[in-house]
C-alpha cells in the first residue's frame, strides 16, 4: 500500500466511476465504440509490449513467462469478449477477470515499482481486465446470472487442470498451483501445499457469489 500503489488503486475506482457516470452518454454511440477499442488495444498492446521487454532484458522462460497466470488468461479471454461480444465469454470473463484482477491490484506480486515500464503494464493491464468487464455490463447491458456462477467455476477448473500440466512441463508456478507467490498475498492465509488449492475452490467460489450479489439483488427488485 505505498504512495504509486494507491495512486493505481485510486486511478481504477476513477475509471470505473466514470464509465458508470457517463454509461447512457455514450452507449450506442461513436464513443462507446471508442472505448471498446480503446480497451482492445490497450489490453493486446499490454500483452505484446511485455513479450518484447522479456525478450530484450533476456528474461524470457518459459518457467515464469508463458501468459498461464489466471490474469493473463483472464486478459485473452476479455480480448475475445470486446471483439465478439459473446455473451458465454462475458459470463466466464467477469467472475475470472474481476475476481483475479481485483485481488492482484489490492496485493499485487510486483518487483518493480514507479516509474519502471512492468509497473505501469501490470497495473494499467489489470485495470484494463475489470474496466473491460465493466464496459459490458454498464455499456453493452450484459447481465452475469446464477447460472452463470457454475459455468465460470467450471471454467476455472478446466483451465486449472490444463495450467497445472504445464506447471509440470515447465518446472513453473503458473496459477499458482506449484507453490504459493514469493510475495504476501491472500493465499499465506489458505494454509500448506497442496491444500491452499483446495481452500482456493472455496475461496473462487465463494468470491463468484460475491460478484453474482448485486445482480442477484436487481433481478429480485425486477421481479417485485
Amino acid at each position: 500500500m505505498s504512495g504509486s500503489h494507491l495512486i493505481m488503486v485510486g486511478l481504477l475506482v476513477f475509471l470505473a466511476f466514470l464509465l458508470y457516470f457517463y454509461r447512457e452518454q455514450i452507449r450506442g454511440t461513436v464513443w462507446g465504440q471508442s472505448v471498446r477499442i480503446l480497451l482492445i488495444l490497450i489490453l493486446v498492446l499490454s500483452e505484446v509490449t511485455l513479450t518484447i521487454w522479456y525478450n530484450y532484458t533476456g528474461v524470457w522462460d518459459a518457467v515464469d513467462t508463458l501468459p498461464f497466470q489466471l490474469c493473463s488468461i483472464s486478459l485473452i479471454l476479455s480480448v475475445f469478449m470486446l471483439v465478439t461480444r459473446n455473451y458465454l465469454l462475458f459470463e466466464v470473463t467477469y467472475f475470472l477477470g474481476v475476481g483475479g484482477a481485483l485481488q492482484a491490484m489490492l496485493t499485487p506480486e510486483l518487483f518493480y515499482d514507479f516509474p519502471h515500464y512492468r509497473y505501469f503494464h501490470f497495473f494499467l493491464a489489470h485495470i484494463a481486465i475489470i474496466v473491460a468487464s465493466f464496459y459490458m455490463i454498464w455499456i453493452e447491458k450484459y447481465i452475469p446470472t446464477l447460472k452463470s456462477v457454475l459455468k465460470a467455476f467450471l471454467a476455472i477448473n478446466i483451465i486449472a487442470v490444463f495450467v497445472f500440466t504445464i506447471n509440470k512441463i515447465t518446472g513453473g508456478n503458473y496459477m499458482f498451483l506449484a507453490h504459493k507467490p514469493s510475495n504476501p498475498s491472500l493465499i499465506d492465509l489458505l494454509g500448506p501445499y497442496p491444500w491452499y488449492i483446495l481452500s482456493l475452490e472455496f475461496v473462487a467460489l465463494a468470491m463468484f457469489f460475491i460478484l453474482y450479489i448485486p445482480f442477484a439483488l436487481i433481478n429480485k427488485k425486477n421481479r417485485q
